[in-house]
């Protein structure tokens, strides 16, 4: 049997180097990309193939699925984990902003699959984990570009894997909660950027409050939990459909389906400290 093989983007740190780093263990040949290269070599001491790319460099992806295939002639997971997450009231954030997070957690990671599914079709098997978020289940204020992305990228992830069934090809959802990473405080920093002065200033000084917080901070997971609920996934004869998982996931994604919307609205605001 060949070795199997992995492609993990946004590698260099956080959710995806815990992910390179979980599949190399499990036997995979594992190829980390990144934007960064300066972070490769922690990858590469590990035994993990650095690659150059960016997710919303059309050019870069192809290169990087073509050197896989011919490095390995497969490609058996694909993890679409690069990702960040931008802030600010919907008013405020310029659509360019807007639209390149939609670049990068959208369509980059849907561009990505669809360089990588004529050889997974051409194998008849593979596994495709599209890294969501809590956030594409539930809402935030402030953050509703971002909450955009996660929410289309989980209605695509469902059309996809009816589509790709008949191929063998199973598609997994990873829906992170709170996870130890730099992704609060990017959050923040965009927030106060597009929205500490003005109509929303108070909105704005409440949530980044939060999303720096130190209580917050110190009951995050380990970014070592998602990647073992995606080792899990990726050698499961059958996956689940979702994996919820980290802090606070499971009991924020059963609150939302269980509240009515105006109480959710008043438990993710006070939750968040907004100003009444």
């Amino acid at each position: 049997m060949p070795v199997k093989t992995a492609l993990v983007t946004g590698a260099t740190s956080g959710i995806g180097e815990a992910t390179a780093l979980k599949l190399r263990q499990l036997g995979y040949t594992v190829y980390g990309a990144a934007r960064r290269t300066g972070r490769f070599q922690k990858l590469a001491d590990h035994g993990i193939h650095p690659v150059a790319m960016d997710v919303t460099d059309d050019d870069s992806m192809q290169a990087g699925v073509d050197r896989i295939i011919t490095e390995t002639g497969r490609v058996d997971v694909l993890a679409n984990i690069a990702g960040y997450g931008s802030y600010g009231a919907l008013e405020d954030v310029p659509l360019d902003e807007a639209r390149h997070q939609f670049e990068v957690n959208v369509f980059g990671a849907l561009r990505l699959t669809q360089l990588v599914l004529p050889h997974m079709r051409t194998q008849h098997s593979g596994t495709v984990v599209n890294v969501t978020s809590m956030g594409g289940k539930i809402y935030t204020p402030l953050g509703g570009w971002y909450h955009g992305t996660k929410f289309a990228l989980e209605a695509l992830s469902d059309c996809l894997r009816l589509e790709t069934k008949p191929f063998g090809i199973d598609v997994v959802v990873i829906e992170p909660g709170g996870i130890a990473t730099e992704w609060g405080a990017i959050a923040a920093d965009k927030l106060e950027k597009s929205s500490s002065n003005g109509a929303y200033a108070d909105q704005a000084a409440a949530v980044a409050s939060s999303l720096r917080s130190e209580a917050n901070t110190n009951r995050n997971s380990p970014p070592a939990v998602i990647a073992d609920a995606i080792g899990k996934a990726v050698t499961a004869r059958r996956p689940k459909t979702r994996y919820a998982t980290g802090f606070g996931a499971r009991p924020l994604i059963a609150l939302r389906r269980i509240l009515p919307d105006r109480t959710f609205d008043t438990v993710i605001s006070r939750a968040v400290g907004l100003p009444r």
